[in-house]
């Protein structure tokens, strides 16, 4: 079996909703990420790329038609090199680098770059095609931003069809998860990106992107437009519940972002055959299925699955990142992983920094991997929620 190694690992800045990133299409977001993977490594021969696998969630506009492809076509790579979509939803991204990685771990490949893009901004109304030609009545119209469309009766039935907000509440219900404590996360978030900031933590792994400020002046962005200053949890407090008599806020979810992240994968062989450094080793991962109205606890199945495989405790990883879809399954998990936060999302997570769903697993592995060089850990994990009830757990190591 072949090890695997990441060589290196890049991200755009995360644009708001309708931010700085508004003018810029998902394949041409996802076309940076690449250009700078090749930038960054100037060694690297194109065509020995074996393949270009990115996440990518909505696929409903102009990341339709397998946007991996599109944008490695964009990026100026070779047409001999290969590209796939893959969609596990917000889940996309990180399961990409598992894809790579499993390519390279069975002999299949040798060099291969996954990531995953997401444009929430550009996502497109659809409706259905009719069933019959000039049909009289109202048609009914979905936004793509985020979360159902389309979705099947008989499914519905078995399972129900909770938007994403409400099955945080359903977690925060369950397990008791009050508002204040909730508010208490979200401001922890916020005051953690922001000294990760000032301490220039993300200087690394962000790549300069040209975007737009709010009067269409042509900027060059270099830090995420999403994390807010000052927060406290006294200050989030006011804010209002989601739902009538729930817990749930816009302040302790995640933001709707725009964003893309790609990391390059090798095998030892290649690696040390070319004379690469290599920025961490991957050990493992593994994915699992979970109540679809309580999505958010898919870190914890994941996360476990993945423990029992490696046969490792979850104590022993030193560095975490728990994409924070909301604060009240990021605490759920925490709870029940009995994880030590001042290991988890130490520059902050989702909540501050933002979600573009497709990209976030390759953003949150970007994080770690830089995290964990600057805090010379050993062990790293990187695990997320996944919308329809899955969970993705990811870990590294030390090279």
């Amino acid at each position: 079996m072949e090890h695997v190694y990441i060589v290196e690992a890049v991200r755009t800045p995360i644009g708001k909703y309708n931010g700085v990133f508004r003018h810029i299409r998902p394949d041409d977001l996802a076309a940076l990420v690449l250009k700078e993977i090749a930038a960054r490594q100037p060694a690297l021969q194109l065509l020995h790329i074996d393949d270009v696998i990115f996440g990518n969630v909505n696929q409903a506009g102009e990341d339709n038609r397998n946007v991996a492809r599109m944008a490695t076509l964009l990026a100026g790579y070779p047409q001999e090199v290969s590209a796939t979509t893959i969609n596990r939803l917000c889940g996309s991204g990180l399961d990409a680098i598992s894809y790579g990685a499993r390519a390279i771990r069975a002999g299949e490949a040798d060099v291969v770059i996954a990531g995953g893009v997401e444009s929430m901004t550009r996502a497109p109304f659809v409706m259905a095609k009719p069933s019959q030609a000039f049909p009289r009545g109202s048609m009914e119209m979905f936004d793509t931003t985020i979360g159902w469309r389309f979705v099947n009766p008989k499914l519905e039935a078995m399972y129900g069809a909770d938007a994403m907000p409400q099955t945080a509440e359903n977690i925060a219900q369950r397990y008791n998860i009050s508002k204040e404590r909730q508010n208490e996360f979200a401001a922890r978030s916020q005051q953690k990106a922001q000294q990760a900031i000032r301490k220039h933590h993300f200087a690394r792994e962000i790549m300069a992107v040209m975007g737009h400020d709010a009067q269409g002046n042509e900027i060059c962005v270099t830090q995420d437009e999403n994390p807010r200053p000052n927060v406290t949890a006294e200050g989030l407090q006011d804010v209002p519940p989601l739902f009538n008599g729930g817990t749930v806020t816009a302040a302790t979810s995640s933001g709707i972002n725009d964003g893309a992240a790609a990391v390059l994968l090798m095998s030892e062989r290649y690696m040390k055959k070319h004379g690469f450094t290599p920025l961490a080793k991957y050990s493992g991962s593994a994915t699992a299925g979970v109540e679809p109205a309580v999505m958010g606890l898919g870190p914890i199945a994941a996360t476990n699955k993945l423990c029992k495989q490696l046969n490792i405790d979850i104590a022993q990883f030193d560095i975490i990142e728990l994409n924070e879809a909301f604060a009240a399954q990021a605490i759920a998990c925490i709870d029940a992983l009995q994880l030590d936060e001042a290991r988890v999302n130490i520059n902050g997570g989702a909540i501050a920094l933002g979600h573009p769903i497709g990209a976030s697993g390759a953003r949150i592995m970007t994080t770690l991997l830089y995290t964990m060089q600057r805090q010379q850990a050993a062990r790293g994990l990187a695990t997320m929620c996944i919308g329809v009830g899955q969970g993705i757990a990811l870990a590294i190591e030390a090279p």
